[in-house]
């Protein structure tokens, strides 16, 4: 069953319906422990949607979609949307936009080398959703792809990082990157390449300085799931 925002009740009480209807609809996915992939988004949008490509005779267009935290950070995430989602819901900048979809990945081939790619695909996208906080909630399920690589700052905070291949079907995957700290972290460095694993959290943008080979510097934006938990299943 698709989750819409436009079924009974879902406009009544804001953020305490929304929380609730949030719960409720990743509840009904536990029967796709071993696939699960749901992100929901609200906050505004960044950009108007650009035509990013074509399939199929289908064309999909890309927005960045500002989604601000507590902390008051914005996270702009990219996400890609069909044509078909777009008649009669015109976007502008600034524009309150409800999402729900999932996290995807593909290869991207530049600077000499093949680049992982992240954006949020979406299955259904509302425009001026009425409620006044923001919401950045993910929920994945699938298998560690890579050894993790536990560290710790110079200021002792304990952080992971941690790769997950989620199933798509047809025998292919998506490969998510996922940061945990703190405890979080402690509990993904016991993690070894097949185990299978459920991750909450948030999908985050982090702007980092990327060296080129000619010497020179330039900004550059990774996206990541950031880990509220991680925990091990067995499927």
């Amino acid at each position: 069953m698709a989750f819409r925002p436009g079924r009974p009740g879902f406009f009544d009480s804001k953020s305490a319906c929304l929380r609730i209807m949030i719960n409720e609809y990743f509840l009904r996915q536990v029967k796709m422990l071993d696939s699960l992939n749901e992100i929901i988004l609200a906050g505004t949008a960044a950009t108007a949607p650009i035509f990013d490509h074509t399939v199929l005779g289908e064309r999909f267009y890309l927005l960045f979609a500002a989604v601000r935290r507590l902390s008051g950070y914005e996270d702009v995430l990219p996400v890609t949307v069909s044509e078909s989602l777009l008649p009669g819901c015109e976007i502008s900048p600034g524009a309150r936009l409800f999402i729900n979809g999932e996290i995807r990945s593909y290869t991207r081939f530049f600077d000499g080398r093949n680049h992982l790619v992240i954006r949020v695909f979406a299955k259904d996208l509302a425009k001026g959703a009425p409620f006044d906080s923001d919401v950045n909630e993910t929920r994945i399920s699938g298998r560690i792809a890579k050894p993790v690589v536990y560290r710790t700052t110079p200021f002792s905070r304990e952080i992971a990082d941690v790769v997950v291949a989620v199933d798509r079907g047809l025998m292919k995957r998506y490969v998510l990157p996922a940061i945990a700290w703190g405890r979080n972290a402690r509990n993904a460095e016991l993690l070894k390449p097949g185990d299978a694993v459920r991750i909450t959290g948030r999908l985050q943008s982090r702007e980092y300085i990327k060296r080129l080979p000619d010497d020179t510097e330039e900004k550059r934006t990774a996206y990541e799931i950031s880990c509220a938990s991680i925990e091990r299943f067995y499927s």
